[in-house]
Parts: structure tokens; sequence; C-alpha cells
């Protein structure tokens, strides 16, 4: 054997540029200053971390380090573009031999160079969501027969079983149990379509988003040249957003940063709130016991937030048995302590938020620098209807707009085909989901529908007035002779269900039409077409409880289409979101901060969910994604929640328990307020 000789990177010393003890302070600096070896630092919120992490990369540059030796591994290629910029500004130059980007980015590139070791060619394509897909489709129409594709998953949920079992390194059978239970009938065929799709990828020279970390995992794991010449080649290591890695990201860090061990991970354990979609918080927890002698460094003080903001945050994290213990220290001077509001209901709750932003807009606070944050979309649906009636401009950044959301467009269609049967976009959104029915035959059944010998229903009745609505089912019938075969038997459960959504008292109940269209074979159509079967459907259940307020189905309908068109006023182009009040989901409120923020609806099953509490480590995360929502605001924080349910002609009362987090908070941290409904003089 060879005896090895280690050669050491050249470190310069004297040739810094950058004051770093001027600019960081010393928790900070003795993270960016730390030794080669492996190094966690646990940055707390709004401590800084982009700024330790970009002071970490240009202080090993500054040491030696040739760029094309140090990679940097982030989870956004935003995030990556940053860092190198503000390197760029501290060096005065651009180290563009330096590996940086998002782990599927360094997985693409490493595995254009070695592919042909897996089968691959330099050239092979990659897949985006829709062409995976399409290539599903494909696999699903050969193996499943035709007769049982109706019920059989679609694509788009296959494309999230099979991701997850690759992010999270499990059997097709522990994901169905774990996270698609409803689905475990369709075990068998489900694996064996997933068995088509890898063969085909592998014989098309294809990846999908996935492969580009599980064969890059493969490569290292199978080839050891491979993996040494990459275990050599990267000197450094680091890690941005630990907290937020999967199983599949751990093992590649782990594996490359085998031989120099110079290695450091930046995050928060206390942020980690992914872990349904594959993250697992363990990865950081356990990072000491797989690196025994490193080295971990704090930061905990706190740039953003006031010093009675952050004494609730340490507060709420305290419970949580499983994280690095730390406390936030601020630098920014005293202000009000949080309010915590109870509300007689979520209309009272809506009406209190839009007051005390407009008064807080008009005493000097810009708009756009307040958001309400909730743990659910459909949390916000009084406030939205709230906020539109008193024209206060806001924009949704929590996914799709919620009438937007193709199950709700589904469900109101429903609705709007049976008041109003003169409806071409109902009638042809209705028909394409049943199955073997596209957009072309949906347009000729709708001449054939328009055209029926049944008379025309008015699609404004007089109050009380109970319509002649049976002309939707009978203009249905008319119309089953020119339906395909294979869509007649579903046909005929259309039928079924709008003959039985056009009784009149039925229509004084728009939330009881709602639970009768899931009943009718929605909720099936659900659990078949979309990954998130459960938010969606429990978004259902909220709308109906929320169309229940309503005397009759044309009243829901016409607050619906009144906030939809809202919504679509705003989002033509060059709509400007400055001036505008921030709704949004925690999850896709990281990162962010304002100077006013709003959490509501913080009620035990809400908010922590009722679903995620179900999960073993739920009520952690859900704690988690409490203490990212409070450490989002800089000097004012609302915490509110309603004491009743909605609900309309039941004479129980629907009492809401306060959120176990908010019971967990020392009355002494926050300010407690009570609402008074003012009444007009005279």
């Amino acid at each position: 054997m060879p005896h090895e000789y280690v050669l050491e990177p050249f470190y310069a010393g004297k040739r810094s540029r950058i004051e770093y003890e001027r600019a960081l302070n010393p928790q900070q600096l003795a993270a960016v200053t730390s030794p080669h070896g492996p190094a966690l630092v646990i940055a707390g919120a709004g401590s800084g971390k982009t700024r330790t992490l970009t002071y970490r990369v240009a202080f090993l540059l500054e040491q030696g380090i040739p760029p094309d030796r140090l990679l940097l591994l982030t989870f956004t290629n935003k995030a990556a573009r940053e860092m190198m910029q503000r390197v760029e500004q501290l060096l005065g130059r651009l180290p563009g031999a330096l590996w940086g980007g998002t782990f599927h980015a360094i997985g693409h590139r490493i595995l254009r160079l070695h592919g042909e070791r897996l089968g691959y060619k330099s050239g092979f394509s990659i897949l985006d969501r829709e062409d995976s897909r399409q290539l599903l489709s494909a696999c699903i129409r050969e193996v499943v027969p035709q007769g049982g594709r109706k019920r059989f998953p679609k694509s788009e949920v296959l494309s999230e079983v099979f991701s997850l079992a690759a992010n999270l390194q499990l059997e097709l059978s522990a994901v169905l149990s774990r996270f698609f239970d409803y689905l475990l009938e369709f075990q068998d065929f489900v694996e064996k379509v997933h068995q088509l799709y890898e063969e085909r990828k592998r014989s098309t020279q294809v990846m999908d988003f996935d492969d580009l970390l599980v064969l890059w995992l493969k490569l290292l794991k199978e080839h050891p040249d491979v993996c040494d010449y990459w275990q050599r080649r990267f000197l450094c290591i680091l890690v941005d957003e630990y907290q937020d890695i999967n199983g599949v990201q751990s093992a590649l860090i782990d594996l490359l940063a085998a031989r120099h061990r110079s290695l450091m991970v930046v995050g928060d354990d206390a942020q980690s709130i992914y872990g349904w979609r594959g993250a697992d918080f363990r990865n950081i927890l356990e990072f000491p016991q797989r690196y025994p002698d490193a080295r971990i460094f704090k930061i905990e003080t706190n740039y953003r937030s006031t010093p009675e903001i952050l004494e609730l945050a340490n507060a709420v994290i305290r419970a949580n048995q499983h994280q690095f213990p730390k406390v936030l220290v601020a630098v920014r001077p005293s202000g009000p302590r949080p309010i915590l509001l109870a509300c007689a209901d979520e209309t009272q709750q809506a009406a209190f938020i839009a007051q005390r932003v407009t008064e807080l807009r008009d005493a000097g606070t810009p708009l756009e620098r307040m958001a309400v944050l909730y743990r659910a979309h459909h949390h916000a649906l009084e406030l939205q209807l709230e906020l539109t009636r008193r024209q206060v401009p806001f924009t949704i950044t929590s996914g799709l707009r919620f009438w937007e959301q193709a199950h709700m467009k589904d469900v109101t269609a429903y609705l709007r085909l049976v008041v109003n049967p003169s409806d071409p976009v109902a009638f042809q959104r209705v028909v394409q989901m049943l199955p073997g029915i596209g957009p072309r035959g949906a347009e000729k059944l709708w001449a054939i529908f328009r055209q029926s010998s049944s008379p025309v229903t008015a699609a404004h009745p007089p109050h009380g007035a109970a319509p002649d609505n049976a002309t939707v089912s009978a203009r249905l019938r008319e119309c089953r002779a020119a339906v395909p075969t294979k869509s007649q038997p579903a046909w005929g459960g259309l039928i079924a269900m709008v003959s039985q959504l056009e009784q009149p008292e039925l229509r004084r109940q728009p939330g009881e039409m709602i639970r009768a269209v899931l009943q009718a074979g929605y909720d099936e159509y659900l659990k078949t077409t979309y990954p998130n079967y459960r938010s969606r459907r429990e978004d259902l259940e909220q709308l109906a409880a929320f169309a229940n307020q309503f005397e009759d189905v044309l009243e829901f309908l016409a607050q619906t289409a009144l906030l939809t068109n809202v919504e679509a006023e705003e989002d033509r182009p060059g709509y400007p979101e400055s001036g505008c009040l921030r709704l949004s989901t925690v999850h896709q409120a990281k990162g962010l901060e304002f100077d006013v923020v709003f959490v509501i609806m913080l009620c035990d099953g809400m908010f922590p969910l009722a679903r995620a509490l179900a999960d073993e480590g739920g009520a952690e995360e859900e704690r988690r994604l409490f203490y990212v929502a409070v450490t989002r605001a800089r000097n004012e924080l609302y915490l509110t929640y309603p004491l009743l349910a909605r609900t309309r002609g039941t004479a129980e009362i629907p009492w809401r328990q306060p959120s176990r987090f908010l019971q967990e908070i020392p009355k002494e941290l926050l300010a407690e307020w009570t609402l008074r409904t003012s009444t007009w003089p005279g």
C-alpha cells in the first residue's frame, strides 16, 4: 500500500481585506472563523443566518481555499444567488468556480459527468412536473385495465406517492400506509405502475426531479472511485437550512464530507416545519451524535423583533422536548406587549382585523408591512369577505387564491349549474369530471343540453319561491343518449346528484348542498385526483360551514363571485403588491418579516391542526410552526381566536377551545384585549 501524504490547504492569514470583528457580533464571529472540522450553527430567527454563512464563505476563500474546492448547498436558487452576490461585494470579485446551488442543481452537474455509470448518457433529459405526469399517465393506461381506471389514482397523486417514497427512502407500501391509507386497495397496481415508470425513464434516458438526488446518492454508494473523487474534491462543505433536509440529502452530505470532515451546517431546529413533505428534523438534532467532535455554535442575538415579542417566542418553544435550547435576545428597544384577543366568532375576528389594520395604516404603518398569518388556507375565508367589503386591498401568498383552487371551482360548479342551467362554464366543468369526457366531448354535450326541450329555469327566482329546477336533471336525461358508453354509469350518478340538489329545501342550505356533492361522489373524485386529499377535504368542510351562514345558494354564490372577481382584478398584469395587506399561511411566510403580524384562528384543532396532531411528533412540529409565526413580527403582534364556530339553525352552541399553545404562554407576557361593539348615536 502506498503511503498517503496529506496536502493541507495553504492559509494566507494576513491577506484578509474584511474586518470580521467589526462586521459580526461575537457569536457570529466565532462561527465564521472556526477551524476546520464538523460544525453545527444553530441560528435563531432573525439572528443573521445568511450573513453568517456568507461571511464564512468569504473567510474560507480568504484563507486560501480554492473556489472550486468549496461546496455550498442551499434549498433555493434565490438563496444561492443572494449569497454569491454578497460574497462578491465582500471580496470585490465573484468566485465563479465555486460550487454553489441547490441540492438538485449540484446533483444534476455530477450526474452529467458520471451518468454513464448508471446507464445514462450525458445528454439525458430532465422531466418537469408536467412531463413526469404525462409519462405516469401513459404507464397507468398500460398497466391498469380500462374498467378499473375510473377509480384508480391519477398521475398527480402517484407522482406525490413516488416522490415521498424516493425522498424518505421508504417502500411504496410504507408510504401508502403512512400517508395515503385510503389508496391501499390499489397497492398492487400502484407498485406495477411504479416499476414500469422506472423502466420507461431508463429506456428513454430521462430523469425526474427526484432522480437528481436519488441517483446521485446511488452513484456515490455503488461506485467508490467516483465517491472518492468528490470526497477529495470538496475541501469544505457548507449547508444552509439544514433543519429542512430529508434522508437522501443527509446521506449525501455525510458521504461527501467523510474524508476531509470540514462540514458546517447552519439551521434552526425550532423552525423545522416541513415534515409533511419529507424533511426530518432529527437530522439536525442528531448531528452531534453523527459527528461527536462537532463544534456547536448558537447565534441568539435577534435583530428583528422587540424584547416583548422575543420573550413570548422563547416561551412558545420552551415546551418542546426535542430541541437545542436557546434564548433569543433582542438588540432593539422595548415595544408593546403582544396582544391576545378572544372574539365572539369568525365574523367579529375579521371585523377587528380589518378595523385595526385600517387604524394602523392611518397611523403610518404601510399595508405591505402588515401580515395576517394562519395555519390553513380556509381560515381566512371570513377575513377575505370583510376586507373586500371595506375596500382594504390585500394580496394572498398562501398558494392559489382560495376561490381559484380546483376543488373549490369544482364544487361550486355543481351549485352554479343547478341555479343557472344556462351557464356553459359550470356545465362543462362538471361533465369533464366524469370519466371518458374531455373538452371536445363536453362542448358537444353542451350544445345538446342548451337546446333541450325542457323549459329554461329562471336564474334568480323570487325569494322563497321554489323554481322549477327539475329542468336541469331533465335536460341531463335528454343528453344521455349522446354520452359515451363508458361514461353512462357516471352520467346516471350526475343526474341523481343534480336531482337531489334541485330540492327547494336544500337550496336554502348551501352548506348542505356542498356536503351532498361530497357524499354523492366528489369525495371519491378528490381521493384519486389530488395528492393532498385530506387538506382539500378539510377546505370543503370549512366551505360548507361558511356557506351555511347565507340564506340561500344564490346569496352564497353571489358572495363567492364578488371575491373571485376582486381576485381576478388583482391578478391583472402590473397589479401592485405594494399597498396591500399580506394574507398568508405560516409555511409561506417563513423567511419573511413584517412590522405588524396578526396570527388568527388560534383554536385547538385549527392551530394546532387536528390532522397534524394525529402524527408522531405532530404536536411539536405545530408548536414550531407557531414559533415561526410569532417571530415574523418586528413591532406589534396580535393573537386572536373565535369563541364560537360557524353555525346556523342549530340549538347547540359550538364552543371553541383556545389553542393549547396560548395556554403555555405566561399571562404577564400578554396584553389581553376585549371587544365592545359600538352603537350608532341617537
